[in-house]
């Protein structure tokens, strides 16, 4: 604040001089008017002489010298006016280069002056206030209204509403249940709450978030440098101009005013605000890049390498499939599991539970637990004995039943892992767990083609099979599997990737960090990745959205183009000034004036880089709208794949119990699904499409509508033509091709949908270009709801513990 203050008061006496030498010349006093100009112009005369002497000191030289020598020249021969002039010309570009800049890190100085400071403790029966550096983990906190949680915690008491603008770019409030964890820096935007503090306050989420802003705002841009090496070349060519213009004309007042107009501001001042601003426009939107230089990166890249567990997957297991023997409830068995894994501390068990209460299955607390880590848990739940874990510790070695045999050869086929489920020393189902890929995914990969990367490429410690299943379903260029973090590094050495230019690397664990660090950018999923990782990464997602990669590359290239354009345009007319001035066209006077209209427009020209780019627009449903939605579509999921289900066990149902199956399938599919659809088409198809230019990006998910709707219509007249005694062999082999098509589908289509209800949420970013159908079907085949895919190292294969 000290330099944009000197510089507005240097500003401020130069303006005062011309106007006090002006009175002094009106009335008749020109010696006295020239006296005050030359005072002024020596002034800061001096006053950049000390500047280029600090600059050389630090083996750095700039253009600056070229408006000392102007300035020294108007001096020398008496041009006290012009010199007066070029002195406000430079320190009122010095003054608005400071205002721009200020306006362009406002983003990353609002992020630092959020920054909690102090909290209250609740220690026995009362609230102190204390500094936020005191507060230990354990400590019990009371957040009131309004003010901003100051260390990462857990909610005590009942659920809560958050703003966490601050940490993730997303305007709207989030719901956080009790025992759920909030990060340091969001605002209680409900009533007042108490929380458990669970890190203190250097290892809190903003205190991170501080760091890398503070390690951005320092940084110094390679652009910048570049305008340094060009002032190089373009100090001895002004020189030459003047030179030359003296020598021919035989006055040096032509030298001078070739000196005025080619001080070239915009080359010193523009790009380094447009690229600043860049920076402040990705924080805002929770994409934290550590200085311009990284922007700059960013914006020239051509190779994209991603991790796969945490990145292009969720990297935390879910419940894809349910398996239950015939007679056997997959509700029943679902709940029976979930209770029991309320007691354990198995990786599995969150996942199973979760998946419980998205189905709104109500569970019992269990007794008499007892859990062998690595092996399964058994334990009274509601009267009943339950006992879950690897199929030969609860079967004690004895064949599985077949459906349940087959779904567990299916899980090793594929690389997702199994947990069986037996119920009162019966086994009744097998619980399918897999890391689903982000269901933005597929989305960011066209995305980023799209913006002109050449090549997409993923680094994964899992097997060829497992990593070739995400690969495909995303169509990536190049996967390398079986990979250890030195591997990693080796591979991006080596160039992952067949394009030439900048090469990203996206991560999100600790094993990423010394990939991250040794790309050319290193992207860290910083919302719940390892701390490691983010402090190597050049650029730190802070929100957990895979899509803000694809926002982050936009608005760099966007800031770059500005800067490139400033500079191109400015330095041409500063040119193009020269050669007027050489020929004696333009007098220093008049140049000095039309050098600070060429600073002033390039200037309001970088500051544009603040806007965000106009390929992204912001869409989203209001939140009641949205939460209805996203409730429906969890609920249909498991309907969904009762589909496949009935499939599976239409081959030894009874007759009786395969007509109830199947009559219990096409209801939900008509009562259901089928309206679920319809309501989609009338309220949310038409907010994306008003969101985008050109072509309906919906045309293929209502294709898909129709599709659904007509082998929804060939399995309801299938079903009802059945023979009363029920499907004799040729019936259940036509049925189990159907519902397993109808099941693919469904599972393809929900997975676009996902897609769809990621694109409108609020804040989230859509694509103006819509992909085509067939994009959208390679991309999205292994989404959330479109099959199971592979694990983490920590938990991946066949059985449970």
């Amino acid at each position: 604040m000290a330099v944009t203050r000197a510089n507005a008061a240097a500003f401020v006496g130069c303006l005062v001089a011309i106007v006090a030498g002006g009175a002094l010349a009106i009335a008749g006093r020109p010696g006295a008017a020239s006296t005050v100009w030359a005072v002024a112009t020596a002034a800061v005369a001096v006053r950049l002489i000390v500047s280029i002497v600090r600059d050389l000191l630090r083996r750095r030289a700039g253009v600056d010298i070229i408006a000392l020598l102007a300035m020294a020249g108007a001096l020398a021969l008496g041009q006290y006016l012009a010199g007066a002039v070029i002195a406000v010309m430079l320190t009122g570009g010095q003054a608005l280069e400071d205002y721009a800049a200020g306006r362009a890190r406002r983003e990353l100085t609002a992020l630092l002056a959020r920054a909690p400071r102090s909290a209250h403790r609740v220690t026995d029966d009362h609230v102190e206030t204390v500094a936020v550096d005191q507060i230990e983990r354990g400590d019990l906190l009371l957040v009131r209204s309004g003010e901003a949680v100051p260390v990462d915690g857990v909610i005590v008491d009942d659920a809560a509403l958050f703003d966490e603008s601050a940490l993730t770019g997303e305007s709207r409030p989030v719901s956080r249940r009790v025992h759920g964890r909030v990060g340091s820096g969001a605002v209680n935007a409900g009533s007042p709450i108490r929380l458990r503090a669970i890190a203190t306050a250097d290892d809190s989420t903003y205190a991170g978030i501080v760091r890398l802003v503070q390690e951005a705002a320092h940084a110094k841009t390679p652009f910048t440098r570049m305008a340094d090496r060009y002032a190089l070349a373009f100090v001895p060519l002004t020189l030459l101009v003047a030179g030359g213009a003296w020598a021919a004309s035989g006055d040096p007042v032509r030298a001078l005013a070739v000196l005025v107009v080619a001080t070239p501001c915009p080359l010193i001042l523009a790009a380094p605000i447009a690229l600043v601003s860049g920076v402040s426009v990705a924080a805002r939107r929770g994409v934290i890049v550590k200085g311009a230089g990284a922007l700059e990166q960013l914006a020239a890249a051509k190779t994209v390498v991603f991790d796969k567990t945490g990145t292009l997957t969720a990297g935390a297991p879910r419940v894809a499939e349910i398996t239950v023997v015939p007679g056997a409830d997959a509700d029943e068995v679902l709940g029976l599991a979930a209770s029991l894994e309320q007691a354990s501390s198995h990786v599995f068990a969150g996942a199973v539970v979760d998946a419980a209460r998205e189905r709104g299955i109500a569970l019992q607390f269990p007794s008499d637990v007892n859990e062998r880590p690595g092996t399964g848990i058994n334990g009274d739940v509601g009267g009943r004995r339950v006992r879950l874990g690897s199929g030969g510790w609860v079967t004690e070695h004895r064949p599985l039943p077949e459906p349940i045999t087959v779904a567990h050869r299916r899980a090793q086929l594929e690389g997702a892992s199994a947990v069986v489920v037996a119920v009162d020393d019966r086994v009744a189902g097998l619980l399918l767990l897999d890391d689903p890929i982000r269901p933005e995914s597929g989305r960011v990969v066209r995305s980023l083609r799209t913006a002109g990367v050449q090549h997409v490429a993923m680094l994964t410690g899992d097997d060829k099979a497992v990593a070739e299943v995400v690969a495909s379903a995303l169509g990536l260029d190049e996967v390398r599997s079986d990979l250890s973090p030195s591997d990693k590094v080796a591979a991006m050495r080596d160039g992952a990737g067949s394009a030439d230019g900048v090469t990203v690397m996206v991560g999100d664990g600790i094993n990423d960090a010394p990939a991250l660090a040794g790309a050319d950018v290193g992207v860290a999923m910083g919302a719940r990745g390892a701390t490691s990782s983010s402090e190597a990464a050049d650029v730190v997602i802070t929100v957990d959205r895979l899509d803000r990669l694809v926002e982050g590359m936009a608005i760099a290239r966007w800031s770059r183009h500005i800067a490139v354009q400033s500079v191109i345009v400015g330095m041409g007319l500063s040119l193009v000034a020269m050669g007027f001035a050489a020929v004696g066209v333009i007098a220093p006077l008049v140049g000095a004036g039309l050098q600070e209209a060429i600073d002033v427009a390039v200037i309001l020209n970088a500051l544009r880089a603040l806007r965000a780019p106009g390929a992204v627009r912001v869409a989203h449903l209001d939140r009641q709208t949205s939460a209805a939605f996203r409730a429906e579509h969890r609920a249909l999921l498991a309907g969904v794949d009762e589909v496949k289900g009935t499939a599976d066990r239409l081959e030894w149902l009874t007759n009786d119990d395969a007509l109830s199956e199947l009559d219990a399938v096409r209801t939900f599919l008509i009562e259901r699904l089928l309206p679920h659809e319809r309501t989609e088409e009338q309220q949310l198809f038409p907010l994306l499409a008003s969101a985008a230019n050109g072509r309906d990006p919906t045309d293929p998910l209502i294709g898909a509508h129709r599709e659904i709707e007509r082998q929804v219509a060939l399995l309801d007249r299938l079903v009802t033509s059945l023979p009363a005694d029920g499907p004799g062999a040729g019936y259940r082999l036509e049925l189990r091709r159907l519902l397993y098509g109808l099941h693919a589908i469904l599972r393809l289509h929900f997975a676009q949908e996902e897609e769809l209800y990621l694109e409108l949420d609020d804040g989230a970013a859509v694509p103006l270009t819509a992909p085509g159908p067939a994009a959208d079907e390679r991309s999205t085949r292994g989404d959330r709801t479109a099959g199971p895919h592979a694990r983490d190292r920590r938990w991946r294969g066949t059985v449970r513990r």
